[in-house]
C-alpha cells in the first residue's frame, strides 16, 4: 500500500467489489486508498479504528484527492464501524426493463427488442398471465438477455415446482435466470390462488430454503428439508432433472417491512426493492436490516443482490415532462394504496396519503387517487430529468446502493421512448464498468 495520504485511482473497476457491510477491527490512522469506476468511485480508510464510507463525486480516472478532501459518510447514514484501508469499487449498475408478461407467440420479440434497445435484462412480474412461461418464451427468443421473475407469487406454488422451472430456465439462459419470488397480499392468496396465507414472512423464509433444498437435490444429494411449512425428503434419479453446468439460480425476495428484509439478507440471494423505496427510506430501512440478516447466516451485505426500481420523469419539453409526471402519479398511487406500505409515505413527511388514495379507490376515482400525488411526493420518490441528463441523474442517486436499476415506466410508454431508455440503460451500464 501506499504511504502517500494522497492516493492515484487507477485500479481496474471490477477488481473489488464494494462494500456496503461492516467490520470490527482494530486498526491505526492509515492514509487512503481509492478505485475509480467510469467517473464515479467510493472511497473508505481506517480512522481512530472506524469505518469510513465517503460519498461519490464524479471526477475522472487518475485524479488524486487528499485526505482533507474526503467527507464522513454515506448519504445520510453515520452509525458504521471502522475497516482496514482496502481498495474498493462500486460493481457496474445494470439495468433491467420490468414488463408485464404478454401473449407467449408476443414474449420473444418483446425480448429481442429489449435486448437491442440496451437494457441488461427483463424482470416479468406476475398479474394475469405467469410469469414463468413468459420468462421461457423470453430466454428462448434472446438467450444474452438476462432474465428474472420479478416477483412471482411463491405460495400457491410447491417448493418443488418452482425450483423445477427455476432449474430449467437456469439451464435455459446459460445461468441468465433469478428467481424473485413474493408473497402477495392476502386477498390474492386466500381468495384468487385459494391457499393459505398464513404467517407469511416465516412461510417465505421455509420456502426459500425448501426451493435451495431442491436445487442440492438436483445435483445428487439426498432431498431432506424439515421446515416449519414445507417438508421435502423424496427425490430419487427418475425424478430429478438432474445436474446443470451453470450454478444454482439466484433467489432473491420481495420485501418491504423490516421482518421481511432481515429474512431476506438471512437465507436469500437478493432483495426487490418496494418502487416506493426512495434512497431515505433504502438507507433506514433496507440496508440496516438485509445486513442483519446477512451476518446472522454468517455472510456480508455485499453478498446480497440490490435491486432497486425506478420511476422515471424524464422528458426534453415542458409538454413531455408534463405527461411523464402525470403517468407517475398514477404508478405511485397505485403502489402506495396498500395500507401495509403507508408508513413508507409516512415516514418521507407524507402523512395520510395511503389513506386518501385508499378513499378514492373505494370509489373507483382513479384521477382523484393520482391528484393526491403532490409535486413533492414526485420529487422524493421519482427521478425527474431530460434524456441527456439521465443517466448522470441516475448514477448520482443509486451508485453504492443498487446493483440492478429496474425501470418501471419503458414498457407503457412509445416504442420510441422505450428505445431512449434502452439508452440510458446501456449508458449506466457502461459508465459504471470500466
Amino acid at each position: 500500500m501506499t504511504t502517500d495520504p494522497a492516493v492515484t485511482a487507477s485500479k481496474p473497476a471490477q477488481q473489488v467489489r464494494a462494500r456496503r457491510s461492516t467490520e470490527a477491527i482494530g486498526a491505526p490512522r492509515q492514509h487512503f486508498v481509492r478505485v475509480a469506476i467510469g467517473q464515479h468511485k467510493r472511497m473508505c480508510c481506517e480512522l481512530d479504528n472506524s469505518l469510513l464510507f465517503v460519498d461519490v463525486w464524479s471526477v475522472h480516472l487518475d485524479t488524486t484527492i487528499s485526505s482533507h478532501e474526503l467527507t464522513i459518510g454515506r448519504r445520510d447514514q453515520r452509525s458504521v464501524q471502522w475497516m482496514h484501508t482496502r481498495e474498493i469499487t462500486v460493481e457496474g449498475m445494470k439495468v433491467d426493463v420490468m414488463n408485464f408478461p404478454k401473449p407467449l407467440l408476443e414474449m420473444g420479440e418483446a425480448a429481442q427488442h429489449a435486448f437491442r434497445a440496451g437494457f441488461s435484462g427483463m424482470v416479468l412480474t406476475e398479474g394475469g398471465r405467469t410469469a414463468f412461461t413468459a420468462a421461457t418464451a423470453a430466454a428462448l427468443a434472446a438467450p444474452d438477455l438476462e432474465i428474472s421473475t420479478g416477483v412471482t407469487v411463491a405460495f400457491p406454488r410447491s417448493p418443488m415446482i418452482t425450483a423445477q422451472v427455476a432449474w430449467e430456465l437456469q439451464e435455459a439462459t446459460g445461468g441468465n435466470f433469478r428467481l424473485g419470488l413474493g408473497t402477495q397480499v392476502r386477498t390474492h392468496v386466500v381468495r384468487r390462488y385459494g391457499v393459505e396465507f398464513e404467517h407469511p414472512g416465516p412461510r417465505m423464509r421455509d420456502y426459500v430454503l425448501a426451493v435451495k433444498a431442491c436445487f442440492t437435490g438436483f445435483r445428487g444429494e439426498p432431498l431432506d428439508h424439515h421446515g416449519e411449512f414445507y417438508e421435502l425428503t423424496f427425490l430419487n434419479s427418475q425424478w430429478s432433472p438432474g445436474p446443470i453446468d451453470p450454478p444454482d439460480p439466484q433467489v432473491d425476495v420481495a420485501g418491504v417491512n423490516p421482518w421481511m428484509l432481515r429474512m431476506a439478507g438471512e437465507v436469500a440471494d437478493g432483495v426487490h426493492v418496494h418502487p416506493l423505496g426512495e434512497p431515505g427510506y433504502i438507507q433506514r430501512h433496507v440496508i440496516p436490516n438485509v445486513e442483519a440478516g446477512a451476518i446472522s447466516s454468517g455472510r456480508t451485505l455485499d453478498e446480497i443482490n440490490m435491486s432497486v426500481p425506478v420511476i422515471l420523469v424524464v422528458g426534453d419539453s415542458d409538454e413531455a415532462v408534463a405527461r411523464s409526471r402525470e403517468s407517475a402519479r398514477l404508478s405511485l398511487a397505485f403502489y402506495g394504496s396498500t395500507p401495509n406500505y403507508a408508513f413508507i409515505f409516512e415516514e418521507a413527511g407524507f402523512e395520510g396519503t395511503t389513506e386518501r388514495i385508499r378513499v378514492k379507490q373505494k370509489a373507483a376515482d382513479f384521477a382523484g387517487m393520482a391528484a393526491e400525488i403532490s409535486d413533492d411526493h414526485l420529487a422524493t420518490f421519482c427521478t425527474e430529468a431530460t434524456w441527456d441528463g439521465a443517466a448522470d441523474a441516475l448514477i448520482s442517486k443509486y451508485a453504492g446502493i443498487a446493483d440492478r436499476l429496474l425501470f418501471y415506466n419503458p414498457v407503457a410508454d412509445t416504442p420510441e421512448a422505450f428505445d431512449r431508455y434502452g439508452e440510458v440503460a446501456r449508458d449506466i451500464a457502461n459508465r459504471t464498468t470500466a
